[in-house]
């Protein structure tokens, strides 16, 4: 018999396709009884994919008594704690690397959408507004514009090589200092006084939950631009909106949110805005391959107990 595997959010039928060689596939927004579904199969279960949107509940994780592997579809983990995994001796994984080029790409869309007025002059066109109205107004020149990068991991690092061609300065701020030709900059707030763009790709949780606040928004200034494709968590949604409204911040594109998918009428509501619907790595070749690790992930774990890409904390 195939080890019956939890899914916790949807999967492609790509993953499903491959899964089911190995396991026995139960999803949980299929399963009606909870409680009777425990009685039958909870004991069978050690393994669980599920997503960084999802993660896993504390109540879920608690009454599996045999889990021991958590396979995240995603590179961000923070709904899953990792606390409570190494406390039950419960490998956590997630699929880092395969995505950062089409996340660093989505960052640079933002970028460039927001300085160029991308809705704005697309709707000119569109509505017939140029022949009536005439030219439409200037836009911003992205070239030599100081980006400030929060995070300089894996996607922060190829955000600032893809930025290459428009000769800006890179500033960076992490915990710690990294090991890369860019300035580092100690203080949050001095490095959003000093940057013309800043580009949010910092983990989420509660470590960084609400680092970008009123305070870092308004040294980046009317001038400024806010892109975030990190976790909406990591900016104050609140006092974004109200920066916004009030002229102290100039531009934001963001690709998350604080509490998705529900997006504040007041953002949808900006001309200054440019809104996706967390599409950072939704290209059908990312996703397949973020697929494909968390399939092997779990059948590597399934025949030898190892696994390929452990979040750091279970390394």
């Amino acid at each position: 018999m195939r080890d019956p595997l939890l899914v916790i959010g949807g999967v492609t039928d790509q993953m499903a396709q491959k899964l089911e060689q190995s396991f026995a596939l139960h999803h949980r927004e299929e399963i009606a009884d909870i409680n009777a579904w425990m009685r039958d199969f909870g004991p069978g279960v050690r393994q669980i994919l599920t997503n960084g949107h999802y993660g896993v509940p504390a109540d879920l994780m608690n009454a599996l008594p045999n889990l021991a592997m958590v396979s995240c579809y995603g590179v961000g983990y923070d709904n899953i704690d990792t606390d409570a995994c190494i406390a039950k001796g419960i490998v956590a994984t997630h699929t880092p690397d395969v995505l950062n080029a089409e996340v660093a790409t989505t960052a640079i869309m933002l970028l460039m959408a927001t300085y160029r007025e991308l809705l704005r002059d697309e709707a000119w066109a569109r509505s017939g507004r140029w022949k009536t109205q005439g030219n439409a107004p200037l836009t911003r020149s992205l070239d030599n514009q100081t980006i400030g990068i929060l995070g300089m991991g894996r996607i922060g690092q190829e955000i600032a090589r893809k930025l290459a061609p428009w000769s800006p300065t890179i500033l960076y701020h992490t915990r710690t200092q990294k090991d890369v030709p860019y300035e580092y900059v100690a203080d949050l707030t001095d490095m959003a006084r000093r940057s013309d763009a800043l580009v949010v790709i910092t983990p989420g949780g509660p470590a960084t939950h609400h680092l970008v606040d009123a305070l870092v928004l308004d040294a980046l200034g009317p001038d400024g631009t806010l892109v975030n494709v990190a976790r909406g968590s990591v900016v104050d949604e609140e006092a974004l909106v109200a920066a916004l409204r009030a002229g102290s911040l100039g531009w934001a594109g963001l690709d998350v949110f604080e509490q998705e998918p529900a997006i504040p009428d007041a953002l949808c509501a900006m001309s200054n805005v440019v809104l996706l619907p967390h599409v950072g790595s939704a290209t059908n070749e990312t996703r397949a391959a973020m697929g494909d690790l968390a399939v092997e992930n779990l059948v590597q774990f399934q025949k030898a107990g190892t696994v390929l890409t452990a979040v750091p904390e279970c390394k």
